[in-house]
């Protein structure tokens, strides 16, 4: 063995390899290229003497000397980046790292947070939109906002609200030929979010339809309510993405039925940082906007008639 110690960026390879079982996926997640991951992990393994990676059929897997590495190296990444997370925290103890999905984001957060500015001015928001779930092991993030099962290892999860789906579209639809019953989507196009199905609504509709397979298909909910809202057909919509378009008529409610959906959102966050200052302003703030909210759709379903 040299008598030098692996170069950290040789180690941060290897451990991404190691946790995604793919040279590829540890790439993509590095940002480096393919190349680059295979020539630093052949440079630990000529730094050590030792073979860390085998051919496994079309892929890969870890020896036994890589798998005793692995457990090492990730528990020091771990540790060294707990350190710097610390010492950061430190110097800008108001700086607040919130990771969220890009469609809450867009249409639940962001509009709302000159409110939250507002109310708290000491308050430094970093907001991160993206569909990775936050690992705050290995990750920089202070908090996320998550539709989920509520359980993610290693975090603790506080419910925020329930979800509900109810069919929307734009009132400018076939020049304001709106479906009057449900039966009448039959000749609707539907719009479809990723994993979020048609088929529980239809059922508390009454209507014996399958889940749709043709049509328009989105990653993001926000893109499919974007789409609604030119007209390009029927959304069915979380309730808590719509925000201000029904009350602006830019999206209508078509029926009173809604359907729960399987999952709730959460605010998610590190065992670490419990008794945070910053973390206590920001879950007041989502508290207190969600009441208000509740109260004004409350109002709201009181003064149409909706249940």
């Amino acid at each position: 063995m040299a008598d030098r110690l692996p170069a950290m960026q040789a180690l941060r390879a290897f451990e991404a390899a190691a946790r995604l079982r793919s040279f590829t996926r540890a790439a993509e997640s590095l940002n480096l290229t393919h190349g680059a991951i295979s020539h630093q992990i052949k440079t630990l393994e000529a730094d050590i003497g030792v073979r860390l990676f085998e051919r496994a059929g079309r892929g890969i897997r870890l020896t036994d000397e890589g798998e005793r590495l692995a457990l090492r190296v990730r528990s020091a990444l771990v540790e060294l980046e707990s350190a710097v997370r610390e010492i950061a925290d430190q110097h800008n103890p108001r700086q607040l790292r919130v990771s969220v999905a890009p469609s809450f984001a867009a249409r639940w957060l962001l509009p709302r947070i000159g409110r939250l500015l507002a109310a708290h001015p000491d308050l430094d928001l970093d907001v991160r939109a993206t569909m990775a779930v936050a690992d705050f092991q290995r990750d920089d993030d202070d908090v996320a906002i998550r539709f989920g099962g509520g359980t993610w290892p290693g975090a603790v999860a506080e419910h925020l609200f329930d979800e509900f789906y109810t069919p929307v579209c734009s009132p400018r639809l076939r020049r304001g030929r709106l479906p009057a019953t449900p039966a009448e989507l039959a000749g609707h196009t539907l719009l479809r979010s990723a994993d979020e199905l048609w088929k529980p609504w239809f059922e508390a509709a009454k209507l014996d339809w399958p889940e749709p397979v043709r049509g328009l298909v989105f990653s993001d909910a926000s893109h499919m309510l974007q789409a609604a809202a030119d007209g390009q057909g029927v959304a069915l919509a979380r309730i808590s993405l719509l925000g201000n378009d029904v009350r602006n008529r830019v999206l209508v409610r078509l029926f009173p039925i809604t359907v729960p959906a399987a999952f709730r959102t959460y605010l998610v966050y590190p065992p670490r940082l419990a008794q945070s200052p910053k973390l206590a302003s920001f879950r007041q703030w989502l508290r207190d906007e969600i009441a208000a909210e509740q109260r004004n759709t409350g109002r709201t379903r009181n003064r149409t008639g909706h249940r």
